[in-house]
């Protein structure tokens, strides 16, 4: 029930308060990155005699970088996770589109539908890289919105379920 009340007041911190709330989230990432990074850092130290050790310590090296970089320079970490995005975006709408007119092909009644989500996930990814502080605005906003949904109906689930155990508990 903690996280579900966090969510909540996560969601509506997003949308009231997006610049504290973005430097949150930055902050959030950093340290789970340095606390990632350690105990990769550990494991890959204690299995030295392993033959992919040495991939734990480059995990590591890497995750203690990241998230150095976030909690001291997190404008850019903020814009770089943007631009990921974006990319990340346009590389998916590229696929889809794809994969639309490999299912059209082959006689698929949803190939429409995979088509209009690659051409708006190309357009967002385009728009992300266009403007950024927008795009990592209108982000926050999703996960803002997101997170009060997402607690709101955890909250109602968790009423609904007490109320069926003492249904239950009295039969």
């Amino acid at each position: 029930m903690c996280s579900t009340v966090l969510a909540v007041v996560f969601g509506l911190y997003a949308l009231f308060a997006p610049a504290s709330a973005l430097l949150a989230l930055v902050f959030v990432f950093g340290f789970y990155a340095i606390m990632d990074g350690v105990a990769a850092l550990v494991v890959g130290f204690r299995h030295r005699r392993t033959s992919h050790w040495g991939w734990h310590v480059a995990q590591g090296v890497v995750s203690l970088l990241a998230g150095i970089i976030a909690l001291f320079w997190p404008g850019p970490t903020v814009l770089a996770l943007v631009l990921i995005i974006a990319v990340w975006s346009i590389v998916l709408g590229v696929t889809e589109i794809v994969e639309a007119f490999q299912a059209r092909r082959h006689g698929s009644s949803s190939w429409a539908w995979l088509l209009i989500a690659g051409i708006v996930g190309i357009i967002f990814g385009v728009v992300l890289i266009a403007s950024p502080a927008a795009g990592a605005l209108a982000l926050l906003w999703v996960i803002g919105v997101f997170a009060l949904v997402l607690g709101v109906v955890q909250i109602v689930w968790a009423f609904r379920l007490r109320r069926a155990a003492k249904a239950v508990a009295t039969m």
